[in-house]
């Protein structure tokens, strides 16, 4: 199942994707709330897309988790990249984005003036769906509400500078979500790719994890309580690059969509 958050004549509503209806102009089937709180129950009215503004899918109740070198081949990218190492981290290397660097498919990323370095990086998000702590791998997904795409944009020249990532990745516009929540997506092997003006920059396979879903939720919800509507995102393939303004960047992820930004 889709779902979708969107805006129409100033009301931000839910919906679910209507496969069933695709091709005939009726794709989006309001829910009367928010998933995670009101279920699915429906209010009967229909919208089609090209109808609607799509909104970030979820805006995160407290915090975006993210886990840093997470595919081997990004790893082996970074290596000479200072402060940034040469091994691949034994347990899920962890850091967080403000909520506030949420922003939906659609909307522009902005380059911070006092950064000369921004790039790009695809990954796959988990959204939770449940109040998680201290779980355990064999039981982590259970708490998994959905999966979408992100971008883990970076301002790499003040992450270096820092010596840590919090104010190089936590920028406003710096976290891209959408462009719907995928409840049930094939992800044993499914295939990740970043472009940018419509060149593939990055193409990699959720299969390439380093740290598996059920790990990453586990270890995450032992240092922090995660909570309904909170994000973490996955990690990045390699090929991670610049963006400069016009740019226009794109992640797609099987199964669940093009999550596209323009950059200014």
């Amino acid at each position: 199942m889709k779902i979708a958050r969107f805006e129409v004549d100033g009301e931000i509503s839910y919906g679910v994707v209507d496969a069933a209806q695709e091709g005939t102009g009726v794709e989006l089937v309001e829910l009367t709330g928010d998933p995670l709180v009101a279920g699915y129950d429906t209010t009967g009215r229909r919208f089609r897309f090209e109808d609607v503004r799509l909104l970030a899918p979820v805006i995160p109740r407290s915090k975006v988790v993210c886990v840093g070198k997470n595919y081997a081949d990004h790893v082996a990218e970074m290596s000479g990249v200072t402060g940034m190492g040469a091994e691949a981290p034994t347990e899920p290397l962890l850091f967080l984005k403000p909520n506030t660097s949420v922003i939906g498919p659609g909307d522009t990323i902005v380059r911070p003036s006092i950064s000369e370095r921004v790039e790009y990086e695809g990954e796959l998000a988990l959204v939770i769906g449940a109040l998680a702590k201290d779980v355990s791998e064999q039981e982590a997904l259970s708490y998994v509400f959905g999966f979408t795409c992100a971008n883990d944009v970076t301002a790499r020249d003040i992450q270096i500078a820092d010596g840590q990532w919090t104010r190089g990745k936590g920028f406003d516009t710096f976290c891209p979500l959408g462009p719907v929540i995928e409840t049930d997506p094939d992800l044993s092997d499914a295939r990740l790719v970043t472009r940018v003006n419509g060149e593939v920059r990055q193409d990699g396979r959720t299969s390439q994890l380093i740290h598996s879903l059920s790990k990453i939720v586990a270890h995450a919800s032992q240092a922090f309580t995660l909570l309904p509507g909170d994000v973490i995102l996955t990690g990045t393939p390699a090929g991670v690059g610049t963006l400069d303004a016009g740019d226009v960047v794109e992640v797609e992820i099987e199964g669940i969509g093009i999550l596209r930004n323009t950059v200014r």
